[in-house]
């Protein structure tokens, strides 16, 4: 049974950082896209950072451009563990965040495309 769990989110003060961590279980994912989406009251759920791997195995990030500068996504294979390193974190980033998996290494930022969701952890940034 394939299940992701996050944890990290809380409180912060606008320019803080917080460090979200996603544990899989079920599958390693080794060979496939993962990301972190977020979803604030009353709007669409929204791609945040994702990485696939590409030739050679090497895995490679990328970011909506809101986050781009502010947020660095890894992964630890040897923990089945993916991170989100937030910084100057602003209060418009205030949302429940998801870690989410694809079926493959695809670059992908529809949150359509990934089958398999972790159940959320609130990030609230305070002005």
């Amino acid at each position: 049974q394939v299940q992701l769990v996050e944890s990290g989110g809380g409180l912060v003060q606008a320019g803080g950082s917080l460090r979200l961590g996603c544990v899989f279980s079920g599958s390693t994912f080794v060979s496939s896209t993962m990301g972190w989406f977020r979803q604030a009251p009353g709007k669409e759920r929204e791609f945040v950072a994702a990485l696939s791997r590409g030739g050679g195995g090497v895995y490679y990030g990328y970011y909506s451009d809101s986050v781009k500068g502010r947020f660095t996504i890894s992964r630890a294979n040897a923990i089945n563990t993916m991170y989100l390193q937030m910084n100057s974190l602003k209060p418009e980033d205030t949302a429940v965040y998801y870690c989410a998996a694809a079926s493959d290494a695809r670059r992908v930022t529809e949150h359509t495309e990934f089958g398999y969701w972790g159940q959320g952890t609130q990030v609230t940034v305070s002005s």
